[in-house]
């Protein structure tokens, strides 16, 4: 579930905001006061939202949206005025004063691209350091040189091999290296 980050200065606006969001069903993680507190929270999160004012105590929106991991999305919640001087093209704005339909449905567009590029990270391949790469090479020409296989066929080995253990890739390989090279 995308967990949401509400920061604003006075605490009360932030219980205002979580009250309507958790009434149409959205999760909120917690409600902060500062950036501080938003940076801190988001580690504990592998991706969210954080809804936001425009100045908090100790930074701007702009600055926290810097220190944010990449799989957050921010809202920033302030007024037109603030929002033409100093917006921000990577972050959406809404208006002060804020409508809950607004809100909501912003918040249901934000979700679907948090969720969106969940998935997308999910469904990449997973990247191997050359140390990696070079213990799995070498496990398969072990299998190819001791059992006669082909490249393919070694591969295809590991491969099956870790998925009936339930282990990774390079841990298999590590595996066979340790049992084959006695």
């Amino acid at each position: 579930m995308t967990g949401i980050i509400i920061a604003f200065p006075k605490t009360e606006v932030g219980e205002k905001i979580r009250a309507i969001l958790v009434r149409n069903g959205f999760h909120v993680v917690g409600i902060c006061t500062t950036g501080a507190q938003v940076i801190q929270e988001t580690n504990e999160l592998d991706d969210g939202i954080v809804i936001c004012a425009y100045h908090l105590p100790d930074m701007m929106y702009r600055e926290l949206n810097e220190y944010l991991p990449a799989e957050f999305q921010m809202v920033t919640i302030t007024s037109r005025e603030d929002w033409a001087s100093n917006g921000d093209p990577d972050v959406i704005s809404l208006s002060l004063p804020l409508q809950a339909h607004e809100l909501l449905s912003t918040m249901e567009m934000v979700l679907y691209n948090v969720r969106r590029a969940r998935k997308s990270r999910k469904g990449r391949p997973q990247t191997r350091s050359p140390e990696e790469q070079a213990i799995i090479e070498q496990a398969k020409g072990i299998l190819m040189s001791r059992n006669n296989m082909t490249e393919n066929e070694a591969h295809r080995y590991l491969q099956k091999t870790s998925m009936d253990n339930g282990t990774s890739f390079t841990e298999t390989a590590q595996m066979i290296l340790a049992m084959l090279d006695t």
